[in-house]
Order: C-alpha cells, then structure tokens, then sequence
C-alpha cells in the first residue's frame, strides 16, 4: 500500500469519554487541517472496544492497545487475552501506552514494574513496537528498556520530557522521541535543546489530546487537529520549513507503524 504524507498526530485519546458529544466533528476538522493520520491509544481494557470502532469507521484513524501504568493493577491474564485478540487486527499498530508514573503514584511502583516487564514481554511476541509512558522514574525505565532489549520493534517515548543524554539513550535502543504541546509552553526549553540535538528522523509529532493542549488554546480541550501547532514549533526549533518537517515527522510515523505491520 502507497501512503501519502501530510500532518500527523502520532498519540491521541479520541476513545475518551470527552469526545462522546463531537467525535466526528473532531476529526472532520482534524481532516481540513490537513491532518493525514491519527493514532489512538486506548489506556484501559474499557476502552479497547471503542478503539476497534474508531479504526474501522475512519480509514485515517489507527489504533494503539495497552493498560497505562496508571491502570497497571488491572494488567491481568484477560487484560492480556483481550489485547492480544484486538491486536491481530490490521490496524493495531503498536502496543501503549505502558510504562512508569512515580510522580503520580496511581498504582505502587511494585505494581507498575511488574506490568510494565509483562507488557514488553507481550509486545514483542506480538512483534509490535511500544509507545512508552514516563514520568519521574527516568532511570527505571531506562534500565527496564535496556535489560529486555524492548526496543526490537522499534518504539517511542511519548510526550518527551527528559534530558538530552536519555534522548540519545533512547536513541541508541531504537526509539523514537514524541513532542507533543507542551513545545510551545513558555518552560519547553529543555525540550527545544533535546529536538535540536536529535535527528529529525527520529522525531514524532503528537497532542495527547485531550490532555496537554498547546498555545494559544491551553485550558480547552486538546483535539488531533492542533498537532499543526505543534509541527509548526518542531520546525521554528529546528530552523527548517514547516512543509519539510511535516513531510519527514509523517515518513517517520509511517515506517515505524504502518510500513511494519503491512510486512509483518
């Protein structure tokens, strides 16, 4: 199959509930903002129904399984049935989000661990990459990610947030680094300094809509159709065209996802 590139948005959550009232609207507007993919990542064994659903109406919308470290202690031999069921299908792309939350807390660290080892475990016997969640546990996750080689598949830190020596890290074990609103907030600094130092061919562009809204609507509800916002900052930070950047952070998405399961 011949896939065409435009905007992406990499990592939304449009099975949540807070878009039950305008869903379809949500993404007809994503759509005339030029917005070619979106991947929906469904958190919760609740939400992997929804999930399904979304994938086969909208032949733009892909989808992304996974119990979030947050909802780690409802990881469990049917959790794993129902994600391995779902995840035959040809467009589940890639397996998240997982991974570790020490700043939260939702679930005890003893818990998230164990999930989230379970969770790579199953990732790679699907042969799927894995979209990673981490908050305050950098060095955990890390050391997790290397010992299981959980990087086979290739995957992403989503929603990026560490320092430039992890992002190599992370680079170095296969992965892709995902930028979502938080780029345009006043405190992105770090961040800008990671996306300069990276290659851009291992950048993702994302919303994590509904959460993290970027300027100059923070405070809204997020929607896939603002990640132009987003590719707009990539682009200032890396001193390129919008268009060349819009144009490699979809080829980007593409051969991670799309182009990997389509050989599989």
């Amino acid at each position: 199959m011949l896939y065409t590139c435009m905007l992406v948005d990499s990592h939304c959550h449009l099975e949540m509930e807070e878009y039950d009232a305008d869903r379809n609207r949500v993404i007809e507007r994503s759509i005339k903002e030029g917005v070619r993919y979106i991947l929906t990542v469904a958190t919760e064994e609740r939400y992997f129904a929804k999930a399904q659903e979304l994938v086969d109406t909208y032949p733009m919308v892909y989808g992304a399984l996974g119990i979030h470290p947050h909802n780690s202690k409802e990881y469990n031999e049917r959790a794993s049935a129902e994600i391995t069921r779902y995840a035959a299908g040809e467009k589940f792309v890639a397996y998240g989000e997982i991974g570790l939350d020490f700043y939260r807390n939702y679930a005890p660290r003893e818990t998230q661990v164990r999930a989230f080892r379970a969770q790579i475990e199953l990732a790679i016997e699907l042969e799927l990459p894995i979209i990673v969640h981490s908050r305050d546990a950098k060095d955990e996750t890390l050391a997790i990610l290397k010992e299981m080689n959980a990087g086979v598949n290739g995957g992403v830190m989503h929603c990026y947030s560490y320092d430039i020596a992890t992002a190599r890290t992370l680079l170095d074990l296969g992965f892709h680094l995902s930028v979502p609103g938080t780029i345009t907030y006043k405190s992105a600094s770090l961040l800008l300094e990671t996306l300069r130092s990276a290659p851009l061919d291992r950048i993702l562009s994302e919303t994590d809509a509904p959460f993290l809204t970027p300027l100059p609507h923070r405070g809204k509800r997020n929607e896939p159709a603002y990640v132009s916002l987003v590719v707009k900052a990539i682009a200032q930070a890396v001193g390129k065209p919008v268009e060349e950047v819009s144009e490699t952070l979809c080829s980007n998405f593409v051969n991670l996802f799309l182009n990997r399961k389509a050989t599989a």
